[in-house]
């Protein structure tokens, strides 16, 4: 009991003592801040990057590919192939009409609207019951598409991040006009970056023929997967696979989010070294200046132990403060920041908005303690072993 009261009123002394050395302890806060800052803002990129992904599946739809796509753009499904996928049971039906839209996938150049530079840009070719299969999508200005013509309709996102998708514009790629008529939203999912267009249209103006690249289709259930699945696959018609929506838009996320990842941690190490330098100057600057006060302490009955604890709880402190400025600067500058990024999967854009979550938050504080306790984990060590008469002797 002794030991902890003797430890609770040093401890409580420096903390106290804080406001006094506002100057020198204010490098500690500032470079753990940095730190911070920079760790939860990079790795916000990934989770908005991924959220985006993961938003536009559905684990109650299906996407069927060619056998051994990893991707839309490397599939390929010829018209009579998705006429049987439409007949397979556990598919969804509106009387008659299967829920399941017939699609293709192109890529166009556009420039970006903050920079000019080219960007690939997904234009989807979809069939006239692509709403019904996704009921997430929604027009939210102007009005839809005439089936038959080259008009368009784009998503929220790539109508902000490139230039010339705003109703009433014209899209030139190559030798092709597209009249934008709408622009529609799909809970924020990665729909939002895509073009989207009359199927029949874009196969004539891209000389496909009658084929397809994939089919999205609404299942009864998410418990009819299997059934579906297995129809297809077996049927020796057909060579395709089938995936969750939801499955293949996250394993799409995950290239780019580790690598992104890789990136903020890398940089977060590097940049917390100087921030533990940083603290470690700090807090050993504050045992020198305290060197007489801790000395007395000695003296007086209190153990080495009381001291470690004490200057160890001052240097968490200022990781706590440099944690809680870091975080709140990365929420307020970047949390909803919209930017795009290529799909290394599609190499096309995709849109999203930087996600600082409650996760990262406790993940930078986390850090910022970290780096708080290792600063002071040597300078503890000094006070503690501070000779007491020559500590006493010192102006």
């Amino acid at each position: 009991m002794q030991w902890i009261s003797q430890t609770l009123a040093v401890t409580l002394l420096n903390l106290r003592t804080i406001p006094q050395r506002l100057s020198s302890s204010g490098v500690a806060i500032v470079g753990i801040a940095g730190v911070v800052v920079v760790l939860v803002s990079v790795l916000s990129i990934a989770a908005g990057f991924t959220a985006a992904m993961e938003g536009s599946g559905s684990p109650s739809r299906a996407l069927v590919m060619r056998t051994g796509a990893d991707s839309e753009m490397t599939s390929g499904l010829a018209g009579p192939d998705t006429d049987i996928i439409k007949q397979a049971p556990g598919l969804r039906r509106d009387g008659q009409t299967p829920m399941a839209s017939s699609e293709l996938y192109v890529i166009i150049d556009l420039p970006k609207r903050s920079t000019g530079t080219a960007a690939n840009v997904p234009m989807r070719g979809v069939e006239s019951t692509a709403f019904a299969v996704r009921d997430e999508v929604a027009i939210v200005e102007g009005r839809m598409f005439e089936f038959g013509t080259t008009e368009v309709i784009v998503g929220r996102g790539a109508s902000g991040q490139f230039a010339g998708l705003t109703v009433g514009s014209v899209v030139q790629s190559g030798q092709s006009s597209w009249q934008v008529v709408g622009v529609f939203e799909a809970d924020g999912g990665v729909a939002e970056t895509e073009i989207w267009v009359d199927a029949r249209v874009l196969q004539g103006v891209y000389r496909r023929g009658n084929s397809f690249q994939s089919v999205l289709a609404r299942l009864e259930s998410s418990e009819d997967f299997d059934r579906f699945r297995d129809f297809l696959t077996t049927n020796p018609q057909l060579n395709v696979q089938v995936r969750r929506e939801s499955e293949y838009y996250a394993q799409q996320s995950q290239s780019l989010s580790r690598l992104i990842q890789g990136v903020g941690f890398g940089i977060a190490a590097l940049m917390g070294i100087g921030a533990v330098f940083g603290a470690i100057l700090t807090m050993y600057t504050a045992v020198s200046t305290r060197a007489r006060e801790i000395a007395t302490l000695r003296a007086l009955g209190f153990n080495g132990g009381s001291v470690v604890v004490s200057v160890l709880a001052e240097s968490l402190a200022l990781g706590a403060l440099g944690g809680i400025l870091g975080g709140a600067g990365a929420y307020f500058g970047f949390n909803g920041y919209q930017t795009s990024t290529i799909n290394f999967q599609t190499f096309s854009q995709v849109a999203f908005a930087f996600r600082v979550t409650p996760e990262l938050l406790i993940m930078g504080l986390f850090y910022a303690l970290l780096l708080g306790l290792l600063g002071g984990l040597f300078p503890a060590i000094r006070a503690a072993r501070l000779p007491i008469p020559t500590a006493l002797r010192e102006l």
